[in-house]
């Protein structure tokens, strides 16, 4: 297989055409068509339907495509350390992670990350969905809780609990007595929060009241005391240091754990390693109040306004 054809393959694919990946590499749009021909002919496959303006990958090109992108990839990057004479992290690398680790930590943490590895390009996007390592070209992910998948491995790197919070002007009600709450996703008619209280568990019966899609925003409603909520332990501490919000009990059976991803076929380039080492060193421990001590100073400013 001519080796050549196959990188220039990967780069149309990745590209999701030959003008488009003509523009991004400087090279002549009829010498990809021609490279890619030439490997279609090679291996007796189509590898690209093409239908007027559109070019999408046949069954077996998006197969040979999986298998192959990681492969030239660890290739490329193997070349450019030789060529450097070392492993220093250097070049572009891709994260996504969820959106309340991206609004409260990954500014501050993204920057630090660059301040101690100039020659990095460092992209960050923010996504709560499961997104396709390979398919959209990221090196590392960070998820909430992760389901089991064969294709990834990574390591957990921080521990979070939830607790239910309200504001000190909504008590704490009887027994049998639904409270209103705030809630992260889908209103039910009612449910009910189990919660470790000094006394012994407590089933708490609530009544959703107010819908809302990230945690901040439910802290924030909590806050004005429309209702009690569930809240990161993290994001919740510096309320209830300065009294803002009360804390009623720890949610029982709710545990979190943030992991850092990466494709499990795929050798960690320097880039990566690097990142992992860092967010091991700014949370050695990785507790939640370890977290809410790095959110401090803007969680206490958001608390103040």
């Amino acid at each position: 297989m001519d080796l050549l054809a196959l990188a220039d393959f990967n780069l149309v694919a990745r590209h999701g055409g030959f003008g488009k990946a003509a523009r991004a590499s400087g090279r002549p749009k009829a010498t990809l068509s021609r490279r890619v021909a030439e490997l279609e002919e090679s291996l007796e496959l189509r590898l690209f339907e093409r239908g007027g303006r559109l070019l999408k990958l046949t069954q077996e090109g998006r197969a040979l495509f999986e298998r192959t992108s990681a492969l030239l990839t660890e290739l490329d990057e193997t070349a450019r350390a030789i060529a450097s004479g070392g492993h220093r992290p250097r070049g572009r690398l891709r994260i996504s992670a969820p959106l309340l680790f991206s609004q409260t930590v990954m500014g501050r943490l993204a920057a630090g990350f660059i301040l101690a590895f100039p020659e990095v390009q460092l992209e960050i996007t923010t996504d709560d969905r499961a997104v396709d390592m390979v398919e959209e070209a990221y090196d590392l992910v960070i998820r909430v809780n992760p389901v089991a998948d064969e294709s990834l491995v990574g390591r957990a790197f921080l521990q979070d609990r939830l607790v239910v919070v309200a504001s000190p002007s909504l008590a704490l009600p009887e027994a049998g007595i639904a409270v209103p709450a705030v809630v992260r996703g889908a209103i039910t008619e009612a449910e009910s929060w189990e919660i470790a209280r000094p006394e012994g568990p407590v089933r708490l019966a609530v009544k959703p009241v107010l819908s809302l899609s990230s945690f901040t925003m439910v802290r924030d409603a909590a806050r004005r005391g429309v209702g009690a909520a569930r809240l990161p332990l993290s994001l919740a501490s510096a309320d209830i240091a300065a009294g803002t919000l009360i804390s009623w009990g720890e949610v029982k059976g709710f545990e979190t754990a943030l992991w850092a991803l990466y494709p499990s076929r795929r050798l960690l380039n320097a880039r990566v390693l690097a990142f992992l080492d860092y967010l091991k060193a700014t949370f050695p421990k990785g507790t939640p109040e370890e977290l809410a001590a790095y959110m401090g100073n803007d969680a206490a400013r958001m608390t103040a306004r």
